[in-house]
């Protein structure tokens, strides 16, 4: 086995997912899982996400290598400081979140002292569905995994983090917290962003009831994210606000090109808005279809 006990704070999609992975994957001896409530835990040994689960965070998190912190942004700094009375010097905390500027300021002055490092991470894997009963065990399988090490990061606290991801089947990346905010503002956040403003407003009720009979399948699809944990992505909103407004900002110079387009009737321009859009997809998906080679796990 690669890892003795990992602990997971927080059973949710992406928790859950991990713990399934890392028992399916046999990479980890012993997989706790942290939660709140004992129907959460129930469920997680319904779907075989740990071999133990507790709502008591130390005999979760006690005696474990690494401790995964899988919960919204809001909530990782206070139970990073409840966990750290049980952990012992060695132990690597890591998390799962969108944002990490602001995880790592409120969570690395916590570790003076205390023998345990800090390394952001991103899985940039998920989905619009929520809880451990929707994990899945190779949700990790060739998505890319972003690890943020910073100055105060021992070198080898990092190389055991993307040992953590690669064996789910990631493919790591390092970046800087802030470079990660900015560019994952654009690639990910961005995108919730339009998908809620589009459900938000075609579904207005004040609308005429005609606008909602006539949504179907691209209307489906533009706004599947909208369908996410709120508490989830107010978090990341309010975690990454100056980067997601830069990145809106750049969105609504474009919309109002487009618009003015169409306000002179330009053919051509809105033809070649409309085929560079189609182009710049299809080179991307078929990156996205076709990862640089990398092993991944065997079930």
């Amino acid at each position: 086995m690669l890892f003795n006990k990992v602990a997971i704070v927080g059973m949710g999609l992406l928790g859950g997912s991990l713990g399934r992975a890392l028992r399916e994957f046999r990479v980890a001896s012993c997989v706790a899982g942290y939660a709140r409530r004992q129907a959460t835990i129930d469920e997680c040994h319904q779907v075989g996400a740990v071999h133990l689960a507790s709502t008591d965070l130390g005999a979760v998190v006690r005696d474990a290598e690494i401790v995964v912190l899988c919960t919204p942004i809001g909530q990782m700094a206070d139970l990073a400081s409840q966990c750290l009375p049980f952990l012992e010097r060695g132990t690597l905390l890591t998390d799962v979140g969108s944002a990490k500027a602001s995880v790592v300021k409120a969570i690395e002055p916590l570790l003076g002292g205390t023998g345990v490092a800090f390394v952001g991470g991103h899985p940039m894997a998920g989905s619009e569905q929520t809880g451990v009963l929707a994990s899945k065990p190779d949700l990790y399988v060739n998505a890319r995994c972003v690890i943020t090490p910073t100055s105060q990061t021992p070198a080898s606290a990092s190389a055991r983090i993307h040992q953590l991801w690669q064996s789910v089947g990631g493919r790591t990346v390092e970046m800087t917290p802030a470079n990660h905010d900015l560019w994952v503002a654009r690639a990910s956040h961005l995108p919730q962003v339009l998908a809620s403003v589009l459900a938000h407003h075609v579904l207005d009720p004040t609308h005429p009831s005609g606008v909602r009979d006539l949504c179907a399948t691209g209307f489906k699809d533009t706004s599947r994210l909208a369908s996410g944990s709120p508490e989830m992505w107010r978090d990341i909103a309010l975690a990454n606000s100056d980067a997601i407004r830069a990145a809106i900002d750049s969105w609504r110079a474009e919309l109002t090109d487009l618009e003015a387009a169409l306000t002179r009737g330009d053919a051509r321009a809105i033809d070649q808005f409309l085929r560079e859009a189609r182009d710049r997809r299809e080179a991307w998906l078929r990156e996205f279809r076709n990862p640089s080679p990398e092993s991944a796990p065997t079930p």
